[in-house]
């Protein structure tokens, strides 16, 4: 295709209505039809990534392929779009800002005064039109994050409004707002899409696709009202109703043609609506599976329905594939304990120990370990959680009482997890992590190789502790293997206990590999194993 089409997703009256989903699913509904596509996201915060929000804050934090701490809509974009995301992908204020002072700094802008408009505008508008110039997407999708009206947003929607100017019909906006229903005069309400899409346009952009928002199903003519006094065509009005997945919402906007209209406002054939048809299979299993698999996410924010979304939907993926509906019991780890574990841990399939940083509810993570591990219940510790396994396994199995990770205990006598020696003079927050996709080589016949069917993998990192290789030797004498190690450095990426049904510590994030139409294998494995230990 000649020239990259840029569509613009923004959203209004309230936060939280799944713009990201939205972008997602029109991305998936234009892959289909054979073109390419990528997502990325604007986010209005000042920092420089997400790296180093607390999930309280923000949800879960994304790691891409080249490393890049991103925000946790781009796990949505990848699964599903099954194509892998990079630091292009989303980028925020603080980035835009940091680049344009280091222009400044350097001269770049020969004594000028430097302003928001042009030179903060023309930093978005680069970044923007990175990806189709660089990458050579057919469409580039951008997410604009906040609310219109925010005062963060402006230098993005002025952005935008100037793009608009520039590229013609190789440019749309969609506009997403909510439509509130009113219980006790029984009538849904369209004054807020209207004074949303008013505050769109006294920022100089005109929608032409609306995205409504609704939990009750919105009769044509409320689509018709939405139309006149928002000044887009009938056509070009959308509902999305609440569906019990959002796996759904790309049939919702197929059914309702959106991705026709796209096509035809940027002036391309629309051809034969595409089947989806391992995406229906997909849908189809999930809803046509009667019996379920319990597991235990067991990690300190399990309160925040984001703060591990990648997990659960790696999870919920793997019991679809594996024809189980998902039975996901979040436990807090600072509220197990010794005389709890049986009552909490006892009615479980399979045990998931979470990733995470820092000492809080880490000994809760220990007494589900123990659990686990004397039970002979499958689980699988990532990150952090492989991290437990190891001290848990130090102290229980080794007798080595006061075996810790540094990060936990800096004077432990035995550092069983310690930081890489080439780390330990890094100070600068996230300088000092291991991030992005790394090479891992299997060993034959462990549960890992088994479930990847390959000798070598590639997974995403986001730590600073390692597995202490000074302790190799001890642990798999004592019955913990090592099963997957980097071929560069040597660091151990995967531990099992081969004794066991399935128990298997990874020191990377699988979660962050995991789409719709390509489940994670470890997630498969691990959910066949709670399946069968079930039976």
């Amino acid at each position: 295709m000649a020239d990259t089409k840029y569509i613009f997703v923004t959203g209004g009256v309230i936060s939280s209505l799944g713009k990201g989903i939205i972008s997602a699913s029109l991305g998936k509904l234009l892959q289909a039809r054979g073109y390419k596509v990528t997502i990325q996201k604007f986010d209005p915060y000042i920092n420089i990534d997400p790296g180093t929000l607390n999930p309280y804050e923000h949800g879960e934090c994304y790691v891409t392929v080249d490393g890049h701490e991103a925000d946790l809509d781009l796990g949505h974009y990848e699964r599903f779009l099954n194509i892998p995301t990079t630091r292009a992908n989303n980028i925020t204020t603080g980035r835009i800002y940091k680049s344009v002072i280091e222009k400044e700094r350097r001269g770049d802008y020969l004594g000028k005064t430097v302003q928001v408009v042009p030179h903060i505008t023309d930093e978005i508008k680069r970044n923007i039109k990175l990806l189709g110039s660089k990458y050579k997407f057919d469409f580039v999708i951008t997410e604009i994050g906040g609310t219109v009206g925010d005062i963060e947003s402006l230098p993005f929607i002025e952005s935008v409004r100037q793009l608009r100017w520039e590229l013609g019909k190789n440019c749309l906006c969609v506009h997403l707002t909510y439509v509130p229903y009113i219980a006790a005069a029984k009538e849904l309400k369209t004054k807020p899409t209207q004074h949303s899409v008013k505050q769109l346009q006294e920022l100089g952009i005109q929608p032409d696709i609306l995205v409504l928002r609704t939990e009750h199903e919105l009769n044509s003519n409320i689509l018709r009202k939405v139309a006149l006094f928002c000044n887009v065509a009938e056509d070009s009005v959308v509902q999305s109703m609440d569906v019990p997945t959002i796996y759904e919402v790309p049939l919702v906007l197929q059914r309702q043609k959106m991705d026709e209209t796209v096509l035809r406002k940027v002036g391309l054939e629309v051809g034969e609506t595409p089947a989806l048809r391992p995406w229906k299979e997909f849908l189809n299993k999930k809803y046509t599976a009667t019996e379920s698999v319990k597991i235990g996410l067991v990690g300190k924010y399990v309160e925040l329905p984001d703060a591990y979304k990648s997990i659960n939907e790696s999870l919920l993926q793997a019991a679809t594939y594996n024809h189980r509906k998902l039975d996901l019991q979040f436990i807090h780890s600072e509220k197990l304990t010794k005389e709890n574990a049986e009552e909490i841990l006892g009615p479980l399939d399979g045990i998931l120990i979470a990733p995470g940083f820092g000492q809080r509810g880490i000994e809760g993570k220990f007494v589900a370990l123990k659990y686990a591990r004397e039970h002979d219940i499958p689980t699988l510790g990532i990150c952090l959680g492989m991290q437990c396994m190891v001290i848990e396994y130090a102290r229980d199995v080794l007798k080595l009482k006061e075996a810790n990770s540094t990060e936990m205990d800096p004077t432990t006598p035995y550092k069983v997890i310690d930081i890489m020696e080439e780390q330990k003079n890094i100070t600068n927050m996230g300088g000092s992590m291991r991030l992005g996709a790394y090479d891992c080589l299997l060993k034959k016949g462990s549960k890992a190789h088994n479930a990847y069917n390959a000798d070598l993998v590639q997974e995403r990192h986001r730590h600073r502790f390692e597995f202490n290789n000074e302790f190799k030797d001890r642990f798999e004498a004592a019955g913990m293997m090592c099963t997957g190690e980097n071929p560069d450095t040597s660091l151990v990426e995967v531990v099992e206990v081969s004794s066991l049904k399935w128990y298997v510590g990874v020191q990377f994030h699988p979660e962050y590999n995991s789409t719709v139409v390509n489940p994670n294998p470890l997630f498969l494995s691990f959910v066949k194993a709670a399946i069968e230990n079930k039976k």
